[in-house]
C-alpha cells in the first residue's frame, strides 16, 4: 500500500503538461515540420525491424541467376520493395555496368544519412530542451507557492509541483528523447554496414558478366559527373 502511494505521489497531469508540451513545442519551433516529421518517421521505422542482408541476398539471387545465364545486357531488372536495390537494377539495366550500382548505392546512402542525421538532431534537440522547461515548471510552480495564513497543503503542493517538474524534465530529456537519438543513429550505421555487405556481394557476382566496353564507358561518364558536382 505504501509503494502505491509513493508511485502515485510522482504523477501530476499539469506537470506533464508543462514539461512535455512546453518540450514538444519548443522543440516544433526550433527544428521545423519537416525535421519533426523525419524524427517521427525514422520513429516508426524502428518498429520495421532493420535491413536484412540476408533477405535482401536471396531476393537478388534471382537477378543475379538471370545476369550468369543472359548477360547484363539481355538480363531483366528484377525489383523486390527495396527502393535502393531497385534503381540499382533498373540502372545496370540500362548502362550496362556496375557503376550504375556504385552511384544507386551512393545516392541513396547520402540520402538515408541525411534523414538520420535531421532525426537524431530533432531528439538531440527534445532532449535538451526537456530539462529547461522542467526548470521552467519549477519557477512557476514557485510563483504559486501561498503567503500569509495560506493552508499548509496549498504549500506542499506548490513544492511538490516545484519538484515533479524537474524531475519530469530531467527523465524526458535523459530517459526518453536522448536514448532515442543514440538508437535512430545506432540503427542508421548498422543498416549502412548491412546495405554495403549486399552491394560488395552483388558486385563480386556479377562483375564476371560485365561488358569491358560498357563498364569503362560508364565509369567515365560517372567521373566526369563527378567532377562537374564538385565544380
Amino acid at each position: 500500500m505504501q509503494v502505491a502511494l509513493n508511485v502515485q505521489s510522482l504523477l501530476d497531469p499539469l506537470s506533464a503538461l508543462v514539461v512535455v508540451g512546453g518540450t514538444l513545442v519548443a522543440t516544433f519551433l526550433r527544428c521545423g515540420w519537416a525535421d519533426c516529421r523525419t524524427a517521427i518517421g525514422a520513429l516508426f521505422a524502428l518498429r520495421k525491424g532493420r535491413f536484412n542482408a540476408e533477405r535482401a541476398r536471396g531476393e537478388l539471387a534471382t537477378h543475379v541467376q538471370a545476369i550468369r545465364r543472359d548477360g547484363l545486357v539481355r538480363a531483366q531488372s528484377h525489383h523486390f520493395g527495396d527502393e535502393e536495390f531497385d534503381d540499382a537494377c533498373d540502372a545496370m539495366a540500362q548502362t550496362h555496368s556496375l557503376t550504375a550500382l556504385r552511384d544507386a548505392h551512393r545516392n541513396h546512402r547520402l540520402k538515408r544519412q541525411e534523414r538520420a542525421r535531421h532525426a537524431v538532431e530533432t531528439f538531440a534537440q527534445a532532449a535538451e530542451l526537456a530539462p529547461v522547461f522542467g526548470m521552467a515548471g519549477t519557477l512557476i510552480s514557485l510563483t504559486q507557492l501561498p503567503s500569509g495564513g495560506a493552508a499548509h497543503a496549498d504549500f506542499t503542493g506548490a513544492i511538490a509541483m516545484a519538484v515533479l517538474t524537474t524531475l519530469y524534465g530531467l527523465l524526458l530529456g535523459n530517459i526518453v528523447f536522448a536514448p532515442l537519438a543514440r538508437v535512430i543513429e545506432r540503427a542508421a550505421q548498422a543498416e549502412e554496414r548491412e546495405r554495403q555487405v549486399v552491394v560488395d556481394w552483388l558486385e563480386a557476382q556479377i562483375a564476371p558478366a560485365v561488358p569491358k566496353l560498357h563498364e569503362a564507358s560508364a565509369a567515365t561518364a560517372s567521373a566526369g559527373s563527378h567532377r562537374q558536382a564538385r565544380a
